[in-house]
């Protein structure tokens, strides 16, 4: 299992939250994923390493902007 952890800006409420989990959910085959716009961080589990370029693209067609993001395996 993978663990990603990105920083996204521009996420100010809970729709905000929602658009962003539902992209991502969309685009890979999430375990788990969970965004909070109090810390201005996305979460995701997934079974695979997700690739980076998939993932700025997928986060930059919703509007918002993805900071960093680091994967560590669990």
């Amino acid at each position: 299992m993978y663990k990603t952890v990105m920083k996204i800006d521009g996420m100010v409420c809970g729709m905000c939250e929602s658009h962003i989990n539902s992209a991502i959910r969309r685009a890979f085959a999430v375990k788990k994923v969970a965004s909070s716009r109090r810390k201005g961080e996305t979460v995701l589990v997934t079974a695979e390493r997700p690739d980076e370029a998939e993932l700025r693209r997928v986060i930059g067609e919703t509007g918002y902007t993805l900071v960093s993001l680091e994967t560590t395996e669990e």
